[in-house]
């Protein structure tokens, strides 16, 4: 293991203020993605070894153009009143982690053929179990680069209180353009800048936070889902996936709800039917919402930070189940037009009352989802070189029962993969429902 800094050593900015959509994830774990890649025909006998030097000499020069990422969170007491504290970026250059490792049993096929997705996937990420108020003393930003038999997994852990899904992609691909040999042009550059927030009335910066929920108490659960347990991978093809979106806006009478709304409605209706909760209990299905595009006016595409906040909707069980995709759907949709109004309220009403989110629990008792990722990020553009990923996984931070991710599919343009995190005996239970089976490919 060791910290990679940036090539140049410069520091254009030492300091960088956090806004809410920032700040509301200083209790919660990184984000952690990862590739799968087939290993390059290399040769000599030490090519290995030349290939991940070039792999960290590309992510120090890629620090270059994200230089936060290899920096630390920093926390200092407000003076003026002594209860309250600030959190902010310092761009110090300490460095981003960067692990070769070597799992010389592990094939290709041991990950993509199981069921479920193996546990030792888990271990091919850095920065296990912390948390990202933890990177006050912590890298911001870790890579482990894991020899498998016959491929080559890159796991990348980033701090979600400096980057969101968005800004995560936005690296990942912009190394691997570095990698390619495009030199230090890359297609989109960062924008760190935040003077959106100086437009947003009643939100002054820093954003003074109460010291009482300092420090954050100890993660309620393990840094992987518990034992009890499994993550699967389930693949909807653009056919699919147009015949839920069809039927949708045709049990509504409309246009308006989109593909992802319809295959999202459709995965929450068979899971809960299939867990088996009373028709009187509370369903709830959670999502981040991209706010870049949605604030007035927007930020750029480049921005990176984080620039999402959470919205759901809730229904009774029976309610759900009983009342069909469309109603469902329908709601999903309200819920998401009506966050294009909500930017600027978020802000204002977090900067001033201020509420970190909680990681949920894993409980049979509970029916409760939460979305995160897209299928509209670039995943499988991600070539350092060598070709195009076959697969991707994430890590074990966040994982309670529910957390469902959602990618791109690695063949078919408009094809969506879909990450599950349930109970062994859900799973069961929706490999013998028809209407689930109808739409997944298994």
């Amino acid at each position: 293991m060791s910290l990679v800094v940036p090539a140049s050593g410069n520091k254009p900015a030492t300091r960088i203020e956090l806004s809410p959509w920032e700040l509301q994830f200083l209790s919660l774990g990184p984000i952690q993605k990862g590739l799968l890649f087939l290993k390059p025909t290399l040769p000599q006998e030490n090519s290995i070894i030349n290939l991940i030097d070039h792999l960290k000499s590309s992510f120090s020069r890629t620090l270059d153009l994200f230089y936060p990422l290899a920096g630390r969170l920093c926390s200092s007491v407000n003076e003026d009143d002594n209860t309250t504290c600030f959190f902010f970026l310092n761009c110090n250059a300490a460095g981003a982690q960067f692990i070769h490792a070597a799992a010389g049993s592990v094939t290709v096929a041991d990950i993509l053929e199981p069921v479920d997705v193996p546990r030792i996937v888990h271990s091919f990420f850095p920065l296990n179990g912390v948390r990202n108020s933890d990177g006050v003393s912590r890298p911001l930003l870790g890579v482990q680069v894991t020899e498998l038999v016959d491929g080559i997994f890159i796991g990348c852990t980033v701090n979600h209180s400096v980057a969101d899904g968005a800004s995560f992609w936005h690296f990942f691909n912009s190394w691997s353009e570095i990698s390619r040999g495009s030199g230090e042009i890359i297609t989109l550059s960062p924008v760190f800048d935040r003077c959106f927030l100086n437009d947003v009335n009643n939100v002054h910066i820093p954003i003074p936070i109460p010291q009482s929920m300092l420090p954050f108490r100890p993660l309620a659960r393990p840094p992987s889902p518990p034992q009890s347990l499994q993550e699967r991978v389930f693949h909807f093809s653009k056919e699919k996936i147009a015949a839920l979106k069809a039927r949708a806006n045709g049990e509504m009478g409309t246009n308006k709800i989109s593909s992802l709304q319809a295959l999202s409605a459709h995965l929450w209706r068979c899971i809960t039917r299939c867990g088996r909760f009373p028709e009187d209990q509370e369903t709830e299905y959670m999502f981040l919402i991209g706010m870049r595009p949605r604030l007035s006016p927007p930020l750029p595409a480049q921005y990176f930070g984080a620039g999402a906040q959470s919205g759901s909707v809730s229904m009774k069980t029976g309610e759900l189940v009983d009342r069909g995709l469309g109603y469902a759907d329908w709601e999903m949709n309200r819920m998401i037009a009506a966050a294009s109004s909500e930017a600027t309220n978020f802000l204002e009403s977090w900067a001033r009352d201020p509420k970190p989110l909680s990681a949920p629990i894993s409980s049979r008792a509970r029916d409760s989802y939460f979305t995160s990722s897209s299928p509209r990020f670039n995943v499988y553009g991600t070539d350092f070189g060598w070709g195009k990923p076959v697969a991707v996984r994430s890590g074990g931070a966040n994982k309670p029962y529910g957390k469902i991710t959602l990618f791109p599919g690695a063949e078919e343009e408009g094809s969506i993969d879909i990450e599950v995190c349930l109970f062994p005996e859900t799973f069961e239970a929706m490999m013998g429902d028809a209407e689930f089976i109808e739409a997944v490919a298994v």
